[in-house]
């Protein structure tokens, strides 16, 4: 009989994980779509970069505000119901944006100046602006409730490895977007406005380009095949959410004992009811998360990791077309080798290496791992531009590696410390952190660039991973776990 449990819960353990990562890995697919209707939108709508580029920062910072925020409900509520609603509202949200020109038309229509295209593209930008930082707080309904589902599920000392398999889901739900999207959307269903002259000069003037430079004119044929796809983006992407919501709904368990079997550590605590209840789940809150002070150390080295996170993946084209001379083809392919084999690999390496190496002290295999990340960051800076991009693409590679140990084991270091019981609300307060690292790895590792050089912003992530390794150093004498009993 307990050998026949002990196979159940094997099973709904994996399939737990798998189906928490297919339905984490459907919110990318409403997240990252946003890159590929950019170039569209700056032709169509003459949507400036700058206000792009604000629609990203302020998306990240709401998005890490929602996830402590969305932590502490998830913490009292099922996991599922959050998870599958922030799905379904997050496609919504996306259908709204698909169709945002419609609306900015109607809203100008109704203000008495119907037809006035330039007053129609300024509403767009405060629109679409809207739905954006509405879809950022949405999002923060997809970690949370995964953090939550696959604590109650799975043992402190096996949680690192199955965490780590689970995180692969950001990056396969990056390379779904970028495949749905990148090669499915846009070469399909883009209008070619190639011999239309009214479109050319709109693009051109949206572009400020000229038509009368011969060097402008394939820029701007190119763009003409982004008018009506980007709309797609959001549309098609929205429906696959739609149904990966109703998958969640329909096939996710909160607990062992949703299934009948028994609990994995200590009791189901997962809805608070009562009052009592609240007050002594407020206590217990106070003591694991806000009053510990591993939990803020992690969340620090979180800022730090993530800087260097979005500096590489971000800037990645960017950084690797100007400051080592590649071509935009060969960067785009070490961007997604650093995310695909080097994030993907280094997951599944370090959550093993955690589990059976380290003794489950996540913290000590993230104090290794930057060890690598700097030593990859300084390699990489020192290529000569005249070296080839398979040799650049070793160390970029290792930098995936090395910096998606932290990425995903910083968040179940927090998960172990805070426990199953309160693992959401901790994680939540990393997703803060986290993400107002945009603020470094956006606006301010722009700035340093422009105005001080690509070697300074080499400087800049060299000096963040030293002090997230600093500030790791700091919690090396911590248990493994904040488990002390059954509780």
């Amino acid at each position: 009989m307990q050998n026949k449990t002990s196979k159940s819960l094997k099973y709904w353990q994996w399939r737990t994980i798998f189906v928490t990562m297919i339905g984490y890995a459907m919110f990318y697919l409403v997240r990252k779509n946003f890159s590929f209707s950019m170039p569209g939108l700056g032709a169509e709508f003459g949507i400036t970069k700058t206000s792009l580029g604000l629609f990203l920062t302020l998306h990240g910072v709401i998005y890490g505000l929602s996830r402590y925020v969305v932590g502490i409900i998830t913490d009292r509520n099922s996991a599922r119901k959050v998870m599958s609603l922030g799905l379904m509202l997050c496609a919504i949200v996306n259908i709204l944006f698909g169709t945002s020109d419609a609306v900015a038309g109607w809203i100008v229509a109704l203000a008495g100046k119907a037809g006035d295209w330039a007053a129609v593209s300024a509403v767009l930008v405060y629109v679409m602006g809207v739905l954006w930082m509405v879809n950022g707080f949405l999002q923060g309904m997809g970690v949370p409730p995964c953090t939550k589902t696959i604590t109650q599920w799975v043992k402190p000392n096996e949680l690192a490895t199955k965490m780590s398999i689970w995180n692969m889901s950001h990056s396969i739900g990056a390379g779904l977007a970028m495949a749905l999207c990148g090669w499915l959307v846009m070469p399909h269903l883009g209008v070619d406005m190639s011999l239309d002259p009214e479109m050319l000069a709109r693009i051109s003037a949206n572009l400020n380009l000229s038509m009368e430079d011969p060097a402008n004119i394939e820029k701007i044929t190119s763009f003409a095949a982004h008018f009506g796809a980007w709309r797609w983006c959001f549309l098609i992407p929205a429906g696959v959410a739609i149904l990966g919501s109703f998958f969640l709904f329909f096939t996710m368990k909160d607990s062992p004992s949703d299934v009948g079997l028994p609990e994995v550590v200590g009791k189901k605590k997962a809805i608070v009811t009562t009052p009592e209840e609240a007050a002594e789940h407020k206590a217990f809150v106070n003591k694991h998360v806000y009053g510990n002070r591993i939990i803020w150390t992690l969340a620090i080295t979180n800022f730090f990791v993530y800087v260097v996170r979005f500096a590489a993946l971000d800037w990645g084209p960017t950084l690797l077309t100007e400051s080592k001379g590649l071509s935009m083809a060969n960067a785009t392919t070490l961007c997604v080798v650093f995310e695909l084999i080097g994030g993907n690999l280094g997951m599944i390496f370090w959550g093993w290496a955690t589990d059976h190496i380290f003794k489950s002290k996540a913290h000590h295999t993230c104090v290794v791992c930057m060890v690598g990340v700097a030593i990859c960051i300084a390699s990489f800076w020192a290529l000569p531009v005249t070296a080839s991009w398979a040799v650049m693409m070793i160390p970029f590679t290792m930098l995936g590696f090395c910096i998606y140990g932290p990425q995903a084991l910083l968040g179940i270091c927090a998960a172990q410390h805070a426990t199953n019981r309160a693992s959401a609300t901790a994680n939540g307060i990393l997703g803060i952190f986290g993400y107002l690292s945009t603020i470094v790895s956006g606006v301010g590792f722009g700035f340093v660039a422009q105005h001080y050089g690509w070697n300074a912003a080499y400087v800049t992530i060299f000096v963040c991973s030293i002090i997230a390794l600093v500030t790791l150093f700091t919690i090396w004498g911590a248990k493994a776990t904040g488990y002390e009993e059954d509780i």
